[in-house]
């Protein structure tokens, strides 16, 4: 037990002073901004420090809690992502929060929830245990969309997620159980063993249709993306950030781990699926996007497309599919707060920040912050020497060596089709002339323009440099590649 425990100990430290500034924030009145912002930030560095303590004294692959539980460096690389898009998150919303008046204690204790939850999910080795890690994000996350009350489409945003979000989690529950009534076990190894002999029964293939709708919807991809442009558009910019970078990847690490590794044998029957769903996913995202002035939406699309490029590597699978999934995930979640965070900025301007009109002259009254988000956007297009360019090169590479040639095509094409509608964003901040800003509010979001730099250096970093954040991802696939 005490084993156990100890395995679970960054989990238990994020969730123990979760709760800590939730009862801090209401013994203090739960107005105090710059203290609760700080012990949100420092309660992520501590579950981080548990995290890397813990990784470092225990064998790889040592499996915990009657078997449920794995610790390897596939979890430890996911849990650390979780751990930086939450921390970054959490930056990002400080300056709104703020602005906005809204009580920061509940809102950081549920971002940090949501990241045990996500945290859960990536350890799981047994079905039961990633259904559990994912519903505590999910209900996090639903509180999140409709934390800002005064905001009357953050409640359309919640009732929407929550509403579509608890039939895709009942979808996947019932899957789940024709699994385990087929095969008797939600192990994920067990499982593997016991369907790799003979030909699927019916239940079986029942149960993996229903999983794999479940896990579409998690990822956003087509067409089990409907809920996804509402929510984004509704919830406030912040948490919008947050649900595009964190749960998409929590999502990702329980699509790798349960089908490389638990359905691996049965490749043949949920890669057709899979594959149009990919290819669909990436056309519509890209052609829908060209039709939204509204930024939110536009980021919206983007985000679906960028699921159905994840997907080339899940389709690749092996170690290469894997590593160019994981690197990819790093890659799109620097990019994508980076993003968001100017958003964030614009709205902190006196604009709405939602239009693209009121992207105009951004480049004159603030450069530093529009080349972040030329940089972001050229990356979300994939251009070099971006890191989104390294990040579609490894899934390219990947889905071109499993054989998924005329996904590849498709995958150009459609990264092709994206220019247009970032570059109107880039022709609006450089060649446009906008509406002043007030002098007074330059200073009204510096933890926003700090997230802001430090993606953009992220994104050039990995971009130049991609060789160490590569190997990393390589590293972290040995035990679901088989290698």
């Amino acid at each position: 037990m005490t084993a156990d425990l100890v395995a679970l100990l960054p989990e238990l430290v994020l969730a123990g002073l979760a709760m800590a500034l939730l009862l801090v924030g209401l013994v203090g009145g739960g107005r105090r901004h710059g203290a609760l912002g700080a012990g949100a930030v420092l309660s992520i560095v501590a579950a981080g420090v548990a995290l890397w303590v813990v990784a470092s004294g225990t064998a790889e692959g040592t499996r915990f809690f009657f078997g449920m539980f794995v610790l390897d460096r596939f979890a430890v690389f996911f849990k650390a992502l979780f751990l930086l898009s939450s921390g970054l998150a959490i930056l990002l919303s400080l300056d709104y929060l703020k602005r906005n008046d809204y009580r920061p204690a509940e809102y950081h204790t549920l971002v940090m929830l949501a990241t045990v939850g996500m945290m859960v999910m990536a350890s799981g080795s047994n079905l039961a245990t990633i259904y559990v890690g994912l519903e505590l994000m999910a209900l996090s996350t639903y509180i999140l969309a409709g934390y800002f009350r005064r905001e009357v489409k953050s409640h359309e945003a919640a009732v929407k997620y929550f509403v579509l979000g608890a039939l895709s989690s009942g979808i996947l529950l019932y899957g789940l159980s024709l699994l385990y009534g087929a095969t008797g076990t939600l192990d994920l190894a067990t499982l593997a063993a016991k369907v790799s002999g003979g030909r699927p029964g019916t239940p079986v293939l029942v149960g993996i249709a229903l999983l794999t709708c479940g896990f579409l919807f998690k990822v956003a991809a087509v067409p089990f993306h409907m809920w996804t442009p509402d929510v984004y558009e509704g919830a406030p910019t912040p948490i919008t950030a947050f649900m595009s970078v964190g749960p998409k990847a929590a999502a990702f690490a329980m699509f790798l781990r349960v089908y490389l590794g638990g359905l691996e044998p049965l490749a043949d029957q949920w890669r057709l699926f899979v594959a149009v769903a990919a290819a669909l996913t990436m056309v519509w995202g890209n052609v829908a996007a060209l039709t939204q002035d509204n930024v939110k939406r536009m980021l919206a699309y983007s985000s679906i497309a960028h699921a159905g490029y994840a997907l080339l590597g899940l389709m690749a699978g092996g170690q290469n599919g894997l590593q160019s999934v994981m690197f990819y995930m790093l890659v799109y979640t620097v990019t994508n707060l980076g993003a968001f965070g100017f958003v964030i900025l614009l709205e902190s301007r006196g604009f709405a920040g939602e239009t693209v009109n009121d992207y105009a002259g951004m480049a004159r009254k603030h450069p530093v912050a529009a080349f972040g988000m030329l940089l972001f956007l050229l990356s979300l297009g994939g251009i070099p020497p971006t890191a989104g360019f390294m990040g579609k090169l490894y899934l390219f590479a990947a889905a071109v060596q499993a054989g998924y040639v005329w996904l590849v095509v498709v995958a150009v094409l459609m990264s092709a089709v994206s220019l247009y509608y970032y570059l109107r964003i880039v022709l609006q901040m450089y060649l446009r002339d906008g509406a002043d800003a007030e002098p007074a509010a330059l200073l009204a979001a510096p933890w926003t323009e700090r997230v802001i730099v430090a993606c953009a250096v992220a994104v050039l970093v990995i971009g130049v440099l991609p060789g160490p954040f590569g190997e990393a991802a390589r590293a972290t696939v040995s035990v679901l590649a088989g290698k």
